[in-house]
């Protein structure tokens, strides 16, 4: 696979030379997850407050931002994301208080993650 399209399929950036790697943080059933994708969805939609807007931002289709908040929601009993629906002023979306703890959750380990890989690669001479 060329480094372009591999990059294109990567989200995120690499978390030490060579080395990349998904983080997932996943619900007590396994059923749902909350990985680097969805993190960005939600600030998009905490910087931008709508959900188009930010689907716009991340170059993703409304009905996929759309299934990927739906797919977040689920993840605990509360809610990450808040809509309010259309009207004059088109429809607002909100990061609730434990969307903005979720997110503070995943990149804190995300950062741990970064640290571990690139201390790793470090003793290995750049090598995984």
């Amino acid at each position: 696979m060329s480094k372009k399209s591999r990059q294109k399929r990567l989200p995120g950036e690499a978390y030490a030379p060579r080395i990349h790697a998904r983080l997932w943080l996943i619900d007590a059933a396994g059923e749902h997850y909350l990985g680097v994708g969805k993190v960005r969805l939600m600030e998009a939609i905490d910087e931008l407050g709508t959900i188009s807007h930010a689907a716009r931002k991340l170059g993703m289709s409304y009905k996929r931002a759309w299934s990927l908040i739906q797919e977040v929601n689920q993840l605990e009993d509360e809610i990450y994301v808040t809509r309010e629906v259309g009207g004059a002023g088109g429809g607002h979306a909100k990061v609730t208080e434990a969307g903005h703890a979720a997110i503070a959750r995943y990149r804190e380990l995300e950062d741990d993650l970064r640290d571990f890989l690139a201390e790793r690669a470090r003793k290995r001479g750049g090598q995984a």
